[in-house]
């Protein structure tokens, strides 16, 4: 049952996808891809979650299905304490797609290039029938400034080509920000920017968020991006969450094998400081056909003959940090 107090509530989430038969084999019950394979977690008004890990790990199938972008195979949504997954009418979608917006990866294939900056921006604001033509401008004038594209006029008659890549990023948060939404998906925010914008732009997204309250989640590969932006990580893996907690701890602290490879794969830019590497295999089983008990089991260091008999429950250790381990149940 969904409760006012969060904004995101995802209970057991799921995303299959069918795979196409191949020739002389008949389809069978199994032949599906698990991107997403009961994922669940709740976030209250202007927290913010990163999901990380491997690619292929189900992190922006989690982001589609939270923006209703794609529908569950299984699980529940709730969006304010409304089901999501119940929305039929073009009306109620379209409220609350105005709720829920994205910053896309790519800047450059974000926007239209036919367009310039005044007529994506405007864009939001025709569909969802905001303002008079004068208060559009206005409010296109003002979130540009929100965003340090100042002075705004300078930019409303440009193309996309003619802007760089950290305005141009710019101009996707600005476009998200316009019809007051009150979650966000940022998926990979910064990076196709240079590494001498990206702190800006962070920087930039951080305030904003803060300011308005909004409710974030960041998906990214970068585990210090995540910890400088976000008040809980999610370690994600085939389809799964396997840790979850306040973002310093566990950063700081991982208790699951698979968080700890992560963490020591990350550079220190320190000599005098040894990073112990964790070692695991490289070979990832296949989502399609995944093996009983535990999903890490094959690439585990400290695999036992429970952890291939037995899935773990994925239960919490602290206040707020959960994990799926057995190794974290004795």
């Amino acid at each position: 049952m969904a409760t006012s107090d969060y904004i995101i509530e995802l209970h057991q989430a799921k995303k299959f996808f069918p795979i196409r038969p191949k020739l002389f084999r008949r389809s069978g019950s199994d032949d599906y891809l698990k991107a997403v394979n009961g994922v669940s977690f709740k976030l209250k008004q202007g927290e913010s979650l990163g999901l990380a890990g491997e690619s292929g790990c189900g992190k922006t199938t989690t982001g589609k299905i939270l923006l209703k972008l794609c529908a569950m195979t299984g699980g529940s949504y709730f969006f304010k304490g409304r089901d999501i997954t119940t929305l039929t009418a073009k009306e109620e979608i379209k409220s609350f797609r105005k709720q829920a917006q994205l910053i896309f990866q790519n800047p450059y294939d974000a926007l239209n290039p036919r367009f310039t900056i005044y007529r994506s921006l405007l864009e939001p604001l025709i569909i969802h029938n905001l303002g008079t033509q004068q208060e559009r401008r206005d409010m296109i004038r003002a979130v540009m400034e929100r965003v340090n594209l100042k002075p705004a006029e300078t930019f409303f008659e440009k193309y996309p080509h003619q802007m760089s890549g950290g305005q141009l990023q710019r101009v996707v948060l600005a476009r998200a920000l316009i019809v007051d939404p009150a979650f966000i998906v940022a998926d990979e925010p910064v990076s196709m920017l240079d590494v001498s914008v990206r702190a800006g732009v962070l920087n930039l997204m951080k305030e904003i968020t803060e300011k308005m309250d909004l409710t974030t989640v960041y998906i990214s590969h970068d585990l210090s991006l995540i910890q400088y932006m976000c008040d809980y990580t999610a370690i994600m893996y085939l389809g799964k969450i396997v840790e979850l907690g306040p973002s310093r701890e566990l950063i700081a602290a991982p208790i699951h094998p698979y968080t700890k490879a992560l963490i020591s794969a990350v550079p220190i830019p320190d000599p005098d400081v040894a990073n112990e590497a964790v070692n695991i295999s490289n070979n990832v089983p296949s989502p399609i056909n995944l093996p009983p008990g535990c999903i890490f089991q094959d690439r585990c260091p400290v695999v036992t003959q429970l952890c291939r008999q037995e899935e773990p429950v994925f239960s919490e250790v602290a206040a707020g940090h959960r994990v799926a381990c057995h190794q974290a149940e004795t």
